[in-house]
């Protein structure tokens, strides 16, 4: 009896295989339905989709129709615009404010804006007198709200390499002390050289160079009946370039000296601190009690 009972335990183990089996069968069965629905292809509707695309990026008109190979016709889908569509843009017209409108604006004191047109009054004489170097491209007169700057090339006034003023300068200077010497402006004198280095006993740098130059100007004017007080001479060296000095174009005009005619409320020794407030019309601060507002001296 136990011999037939293991006989029978060990038969019924070997049809255990066949479950997975059919399980198996039925999933790849499921899995080759889906793959062939999926794969199957409305044809009508490629042919749609397919000629719409063509229509769309297609150069032909938007009312032109095309057709597929049975003879239907399908009408040219154009693209979605998004958006607002563009505008053309229109260039902003700036305001060109008059002399008379900005003094309006400012609200400042009258003897500032006399002062104003004076210096461009001064400019336009300076343009007057040295038209034949400005045409020559040797002088240049920048006008500004509160200074005029008289931009003179160094050709006009020195020898290459020299801070003694040239014959011919002496005239041209002279014009240029006319115009200023009836004006109570600072005359700040400016020397500009180009980058190339000089390294001579008398000027071992640019530094040196360009503030001889400028002194000398200020001593010509000097010479000329301007009063000492006014005058101020200032070197740059080659650190103030207006052009490119890696070219002798560029290196021609750097090599100058400005003349620069300040306004009254802007020069370092011409108004204190009360008086240029009240060119400017600015509410000065309440003093602390007991303490006076230091007082700075006009001419140092």
């Amino acid at each position: 009896m136990r011999r037939k009972r293991k006989e029978l335990l060990e038969s019924d183990n070997h049809d255990r295989w066949l479950v997975s089996y059919a399980d198996f069968i039925t999933l790849l069965f499921a899995f080759f339905v889906v793959m062939y629905s999926i794969s199957s292809v409305n044809e009508g509707k490629y042919k749609t989709l397919s000629n719409s695309l063509e229509g769309a990026f297609s150069n032909k008109g938007s009312d032109q129709n095309i057709a597929n190979q049975e003879g239907t016709a399908y009408k040219i889908i154009q693209p979605i615009q998004v958006g607002d569509t563009p505008m053309t843009l229109q260039p902003i017209e700036l305001d060109q404010p008059t002399l008379e409108e900005v003094e309006k604006k400012h609200e400042l004191s009258e003897e500032i804006l006399r002062e104003r047109r004076n210096l461009i009054e001064a400019a336009e004489q300076f343009k007057e007198v040295l038209a034949p170097f400005i045409d020559e491209e040797l002088v240049n007169v920048k006008k500004n709200d509160f200074w005029i700057e008289l931009e003179m090339n160094s050709e006009l006034l020195f020898a290459s390499g020299d801070a003694a003023l040239s014959p011919k300068a002496i005239p041209i200077l002279q014009k240029v002390s006319e115009i200023v010497r009836r004006m109570p402006n600072s005359i700040n004198v400016e020397g500009h050289t180009d980058n190339r280095p000089i390294n001579r006993l008398q000027f071992p740098s640019n530094w040196e160079l360009s503030s001889a130059r400028a002194s000398s100007v200020v001593r010509e004017f000097e010479r000329e009946g301007i009063n000492s007080d006014r005058l101020s001479a200032i070197g740059y060296g080659e650190f103030h370039p207006i052009a490119d000095n890696t070219i002798d174009e560029g290196r021609f005009q750097n090599r100058r000296v400005s003349i620069v005619l300040m306004s009254h409320a802007f020069a370092r020794y011409g108004a204190n601190d009360q008086e240029r407030a009240r060119l400017l019309n600015i509410a000065q601060p309440e003093t602390t009690e007991g303490v006076e507002p230091q007082n700075t001296q006009k001419n140092r």
